[in-house]
């Protein structure tokens, strides 16, 4: 019943927004186009339920000619991957200066999120749940961390609105799996309305 419920609820909420958010999405397009070309959407390759590949939608935040290329991370950690990822890694994006001044505002405030509602009506994403890993990421988890991969991930979670990105990997899955083994309509109402706190205030978004 929860299942469904969820999934019914996703759809709704994702229907109104992009229609009520439908005019900002087109203002931030034609933001993106001044400032830096073409194209306004980023596409990438990210985990799902089940560890299924699908694409996620997000508006550009990085300049043209990074954006294209794959995604790398830096670690200063010298334990070794194959017994999973290790729980003191932080991700780094090694492109983190490519990030144009009008995306990191969008960044701040969490708008480049708004196109994979998108992806929530596909049936890819919920509005609650683990954030989506990036393959190269996820193809070292064992199988404890396996676990965060049983449900839709979301839009926003348990563990982003415990830190966002200022938090160890062993941190955000331990919140993941928390979510995972106590999942209900009440929080994911309790994650929604911190949501809405964390993007207001900003806090941990970059």
């Amino acid at each position: 019943m929860y299942l469904l419920s969820k999934r019914l609820m996703d759809i709704f909420i994702s229907v109104v927004l992009l229609f009520v958010l439908s005019p900002v999405l087109f203002f931030i397009c034609l933001l993106i186009y001044s400032v830096d070309g073409r194209p306004a959407f980023f596409k990438q390759k990210r985990v799902g339920k089940d560890g299924r590949p699908f694409t996620i939608l997000k508006l550009r935040t990085m300049r043209q000619h990074t954006a294209k290329k794959n995604v790398t991370y830096q670690t200063d950690i010298d334990e070794p991957w194959d017994m999973g990822v290790p729980d003191i890694f932080i991700f780094k994006s090694t492109r983190q200066k490519e990030v144009t001044n009008l995306g990191y505002f969008l960044r701040k405030y969490s708008l480049d999120e708004i196109p994979q509602l998108v992806n929530v009506l596909k049936g890819d994403m919920s509005l609650i749940g683990p954030r989506p890993e990036i393959p190269a990421i996820a193809d070292y988890y064992n199988s404890h961390q396996r676990k965060r991969l049983i449900v839709r991930p979301g839009i926003t979670g348990y563990a982003q609105v415990n830190g966002r990105s200022n938090m160890t990997h062993g941190e955000k899955i331990d919140y993941d799996l928390y979510y995972v083994e106590n999942c209900s309509m009440l929080l994911d109402a309790k994650i929604l309305f911190l949501t809405i706190i964390q993007v207001f205030r900003a806090k941990g978004a970059v």
